[in-house]
């Protein structure tokens, strides 16, 4: 992302400088978690009902339970909207707890998941098999974008392993930096020589929950599920984290063995979520801040809430995309980013240190 919050660990458990049960208690935990549930739901739905064209939740029912060979709206149900909305679903699922998971192990507030260098890796491995070995559809994508996702987590992890204390959060976020730098500029030099290249692969960059099938979905979907597992399980090594590193070995975490955990799940959840949707940005930055204000400051329910509100806010997205501008449609990345933009810039003001 290019801007990097150098926090003191003392204080990255939150504003208060401590890791907090959730506000409320585990009662007010539950109805916040009932609530959120609510609400995807209706969006759930909503995602099924409004496109180029509104269909009856009766229609949209029906369509599910008995479709009707031969009614278009029941076509346009099952075979466009389920695999979109479900595609959605596991995407900004996997989007926002990775966002959760970056923000916990670098400490910084405004971390998201291309962070890490990971989107850059996805991206740069998308057009590397467009350009040498002609792929050119989503599911074509799936596997590239899955394995570059891989790699960049590696050589920015192992990286960072350099030196005698280790891992470090900035030391991940200047390495992460570095590798994003270095491959943007490798992409660039390929869509600069290629226009084919650079038309297949701008349709891919922008992000979108259109064109793929449920066939890529199932493929991406057991990757996503370990990384959601592995995620909801790092909470308490993140709290620990958040508390800084001689604290959390004070207190028993095994800090390189808790902070690789997360970084595998960083992993499984980006290269899921990049596979599916593209590169979307700032899902991962803007949805743990509304988690943070749900609850506080515990991981253990900031990366489970992440989970919900980030379908929420790409379902949306994705809805608004199709209302505004139909019958036509503007691409959800397009619409995240023009909320994601002044959070992030909201968040930079509001902080103590920034440096570019």
């Amino acid at each position: 992302m290019g801007v990097v919050l150098t926090t003191p660990p003392a204080t990255s458990g939150g504003a208060s400088g401590r890791v907090e049960p959730a506000r409320g208690g585990l009662g007010r935990g539950v109805l916040v978690v009932g609530g959120l549930v609510a609400v995807l739901l209706l969006v759930l739905l909503a995602s099924l009902m409004w496109g180029a064209r509104d269909i009856a939740p009766s229609d949209v029912w029906a369509a599910l339970v008995a479709p009707v060979p031969g009614n278009n709206d029941h076509l346009v149900v099952r075979d466009l909207r389920v695999p979109r909305t479900l595609i959605g679903l596991v995407g900004g699922a996997a989007l926002g707890a990775a966002g959760a998971l970056m923000q916990g192990v670098t400490r910084n507030p405004i971390a998201d998941p291309g962070l890490l260098g990971v989107n850059a890796g996805a991206s740069l491995a998308v057009v590397v098999a467009i350009a040498a070995l002609g792929v050119s559809s989503a599911a074509g994508y799936l596997w590239f974008a899955f394995a570059g996702a891989a790699v960049a987590a590696v050589v920015v992890y192992g990286a960072a392993s350099f030196g005698w204390e280790g891992v470090t959060p900035v030391k991940l976020v200047l390495v992460g930096a570095a590798f994003t730098a270095t491959a943007t500029s490798a992409i660039t030099v390929v869509l600069l020589t290629d226009t084919r290249t650079l038309g297949e692969y701008r349709f891919w960059q922008v992000g979108s929950l259109s064109g793929r099938s449920l066939d890529v979905l199932a493929t991406v979907a057991p990757f996503a599920g370990v990384g959601l597992v592995l995620a909801l399980a790092a909470g308490r090594v993140l709290n620990a984290l958040a508390l800084g590193d001689d604290v959390a070995r004070g207190l028993g975490q095994d800090v390189t063995r808790g902070r690789l955990l997360v970084v595998m799940g960083i992993v499984l959840l980006c290269g899921s979520a990049v596979s599916l949707v593209g590169p979307i940005a700032f899902v991962g930055l803007v949805v743990p801040h509304v988690a943070r204000a749900l609850v506080g400051t515990d991981y253990r329910w900031i990366v489970g809430l992440s989970a919900l509100v980030g379908p929420v806010m790409l379902l949306v997205a994705d809805i608004a995309g199709r209302l505004i501008a139909r019958p036509a449609e503007v691409e959800a990345g397009l619409v995240v980013a023009f909320i994601g933009a002044p959070v992030l810039i909201a968040l930079v003001r509001r902080s103590r240190a920034v440096a570019a």
